[in-house]
């Protein structure tokens, strides 16, 4: 058995986890060299909602965020979080932006993407996967787990086998609601195991309280590679610890190698920080705990907060347990789709929606009636055609891959956003998040200007006309 390696998400889905990804550059930069020496797997450092935060919250350029830890970081891989044809947004793309944002991520200094679907729709994954294989990626192809009654071992292992089959280097069972139980886990890892021929790496969150535990039965079972978060960004809704887990594989035929000392300092290093994030509210005790929901309604935490925060705008939120039962219901009603974004959202509100407005699918939502015309993409089981007429009529349904209906868009996304582009990396930042990107835009014009301004004001001091 070879040593288990470990992905460290620090830079992306544990501080995207606990305080909604608001880790500045900053922060970051003076501990990647460190980081860089401890010998991990790869760095996860950039893609899911890292690129929005950036750019919405932090006035910052994501591009120049990777390219600085790229410069940092020697030796280890650096990975990222890629939706599919969603890319790092909310919607469905033009393969042309897939394309062009793939070629970018990996000239800016990505090794491996780790490329989902919500839907677990191979066709919404098959345009990232050509383009990474095109620009000799690393292709982390990705099988969302969940719980249903269509859902199991068998049907998981086959679909690893079709990504192994498109052309992925390595799978990534990722369990993005802390559901993965660690019997079960040891069952689907031996079971892909025997089947594929690809490393296999596990990416669960510590929510429910199992996670630990799944680890070790996965590694058991001969898992490849594991995600952990350094300990004072770890526990809760991020992933499990990385110190303790490079602890209890010490002297084992699964031993890590890797240094305790050296990851204590790295642990010291965030330590201060997270004390901070609690007394400014941005880390959420709540965060922080177990919450035994999600193994009773498989409902992810940060649905779960969701669910809660619609609730209580609307002075409901004696109705949680109702809500909590809904959602199983309106789940199967949409196909039983895996819930992680945007599905997670879309189920949440619409059963939000059914108790308080006392009457199943009297209000729907677009993007409710968007899952049942298709334009997310193939649901894990067919949509009942009654149900179906009942929410979009005689709309026509979308069968092929949506992307499919979509034409090229990147050169009209050029033109429209001609007047702010400074690097090639720019268009599809608009092309993502048009809006949110143009007031970034505008705000790295005005203080470029401001420094120009002041620039001339200290010449003319000098040298006065």
């Amino acid at each position: 058995m070879a040593k288990v390696k470990i992905t460290e998400t620090v830079l992306r889905d544990a501080h995207q986890s606990l305080i909604a990804t608001r880790m500045p550059t900053d922060t970051m930069l003076p501990i990647v060299e460190k980081l860089d020496k401890i010998g991990y797997h790869s760095l996860e450092a950039w893609g899911g909602a890292t690129f929005d935060s950036c750019l919405r919250f932090l006035n910052e350029d994501p591009w120049e965020r990777l390219r600085k830890i790229r410069d940092k970081a020697k030796n280890t891989k650096l990975q990222m979080l890629f939706r599919g044809q969603n890319i790092l947004g909310y919607k469905n793309y033009a393969d042309d932006v897939v394309e062009y944002f793939v070629q970018k991520s990996i000239a800016n200094g990505i090794d491996i993407l780790r490329i989902f679907d919500a839907l677990n729709d191979v066709r919404n994954l098959k345009c990232a996967i050509d383009a990474c294989k095109k620009e000799k990626g690393h292709v982390q192809a990705t099988v969302c787990y969940t719980i249903s009654p269509v859902h199991n071992v068998e049907s998981f292992v086959c679909l690893a086998k079709q990504l192994e089959e498109m052309g992925a280097d390595s799978i990534c069972i990722k369990d993005m609601a802390g559901l993965l139980l660690p019997y079960t886990a040891y069952e689907l890892v031996k079971a892909m195991k025997e089947t594929v021929k690809i490393p296999i790496q596990l990416h669960t969150h510590y929510t429910s309280g199992v996670a630990s535990m799944t680890y070790l039965k996965a590694i058991e079972a001969g898992v490849d590679v594991v995600d952990c978060s350094i300990s004072p960004l770890a526990l809760g809704t991020s992933q499990p610890a990385t110190e303790p887990m490079v602890a209890t594989l010490q002297g084992t035929e699964f031993d890590t190698g890797l240094d305790i000392n050296a990851l204590t300092e790295i642990a010291d290093y965030f330590r201060p920080y997270r004390e901070e994030y609690l007394k400014s509210g941005l880390l959420n005790p709540k965060m922080l705990g177990v919450d035994v929901n999600t193994l009773l309604y498989q409902v992810p935490g940060g649905m779960l907060s969701n669910l809660v925060s619609q609730l209580k705008q609307q002075g409901k939120e004696d109705k949680l347990e109702e809500v909590l039962k809904e959602v199983p219901e309106v789940r199967k009603d949409l196909g039983y789709p895996p819930l992680v974004t945007p599905t997670s959202q879309i189920v949440g509100t619409q059963a939000v929606l059914n108790v308080i407005m006392g009457e199943r699918y009297k209000m729907v939502t677009k993007e409710t009636k968007g899952i049942v015309k298709g334009e997310y993409g193939k649901t894990p089981v067919e949509i009942d055609p009654a149900f179906a007429k009942k929410i979009i009529g005689d709309d026509e349904r979308i069968t092929c891959r949506p992307a499919d209906l979509i034409k090229p868009e990147l050169d009209e996304m050029r033109s429209k956003m001609k007047e702010y582009l400074e690097q090639d990396e720019d268009v599809l930042s608009y092309a993502l998040f048009d809006n949110v990107a143009v007031n970034f835009f505008k705000q790295r014009q005005a203080e470029k200007y401001k420094i120009d301004k002041d620039l001339v004001d200290m010449e003319n001091k000098v040298h006065p006309v």
